[in-house]
């Protein structure tokens, strides 16, 4: 079999894809966050209308009753596996394809961020302990003590890059999008927000891609306002993790994306404030960066902005389309 490179999503980044200028000026991003098909019961995981579709094409009301049904994978045993090749190796490429009649020139980034469970977490952050007695000896028991797995909200994220609001209408309202791509999604997802932000790029990639994303879903503390609540976390916050000679050492990018609005009806989405992307060069570095004592004054700064329902985890970073090289900080408000 020979395969047909026109038709491969490497066409769509450097060093293949065309590029365009690039800007200071803030884009517009929906960070779309999803949970991934598979046998949870509805009451532990939202599931959205139409999603979690069956090999007829049909949604899986109850998937903890019928995971045999479920069009992406009906063994539990696989069921991570096989999503997570899924949306990287099938659906990222639809996604990039321009079919006849639609383009995707609009978008100037899309990236996936796959959430890694062995990376840092806010559900189990570093430093890494062993399990030890008094005697410092490892337990003889090991079966007795696993600890929960206590799992993140989202899976993933989207991080998809507009110069315009107008622009994600004029690309999500193609036949396309609206048609095949939405099917595709209630195939590999159970959930997607829907929300628009406007990203400030604070400290700017040196390279078109990062391996390593540390995401941070901020919902604001009770008794601040939205506005209010951007504001802090775009002025006296971003000053202070720039500061920060940790953040000299291990960032290689740091952007905030503020929420504006959304796409559609969005209920889940709509409660995240902003959200912050900080990327570094291996899993390693995330873990030496949040273990530093210079990330103590970041985390102190985060609680006393954020509340109930924030979370962080670590993503490994896929480029799908990117035309925006070299990148540079936003000119800020």
């Amino acid at each position: 079999m020979t395969l047909d490179f026109d038709r491969t999503d490497n066409q769509h980044r450097p060093p293949l894809g065309p590029l365009k200028g690039a800007t200071t000026k803030p884009l517009i991003v929906t960070p779309t966050f999803v949970s991934r098909v598979d046998d949870t019961a509805r009451g532990e995981r939202p599931q959205d209308a139409g999603a979690s579709k069956s090999r007829h094409g049909h949604e899986v009301h109850f998937p903890d009753w019928r995971p045999h049904a479920l069009a992406l994978e009906g063994e539990p045993n696989l069921a991570f596996e096989h999503w997570d090749e899924y949306w990287r190796k099938v659906h990222g490429p639809k996604f990039a394809w321009d079919e006849p009649g639609s383009s995707s020139a609009l978008v100037l980034r899309y990236d996936q961020v796959h959430r890694i469970a062995s990376g840092p977490s806010s559900a189990f952050p570093p430093p890494y302990r062993a399990m030890v007695d008094d005697d410092g000896r490892l337990p003889s028991d090991p079966e007795k003590r696993v600890p929960a797995y206590r799992r993140p909200r989202w899976d993933g994220f989207a991080y998809i890059a507009y110069a315009e609001e107008a622009d994600i209408e004029r690309t999500l309202g193609q036949e396309k999008f609206d048609k095949r791509i939405v099917a595709d999604e209630q195939v590999a997802f159970r959930m997607v927000t829907r929300e628009i932000t406007r990203e400030y790029i604070l400290v700017p990639s040196e390279r078109h891609r990062d391996p390593v994303s540390l995401v941070k879903i901020h919902m604001r503390a009770a008794g601040l306002s939205r506005e209010e609540f951007q504001r802090r976390l775009l002025g006296e916050h971003a000053s202070l993790v720039l500061a920060q000679p940790a953040t000299r050492e291990f960032v290689r990018r740091y952007a905030q994306l503020h929420n504006i609005g959304s796409t559609q009806k969005d209920p889940e989405g709509s409660r995240i404030d902003a959200v912050s992307v900080l990327s570094f060069a291996c899993l390693n570095d995330v873990e030496d960066y949040l273990v530093s004592t210079d990330h103590r004054a970041i985390e102190a700064s985060e609680a006393a902005l954020t509340g109930e329902g924030s979370e962080w985890w670590t993503g490994i970073n896929y480029s799908v389309i990117n035309r925006l090289y070299p990148e540079m900080a936003t000119e800020l408000p």
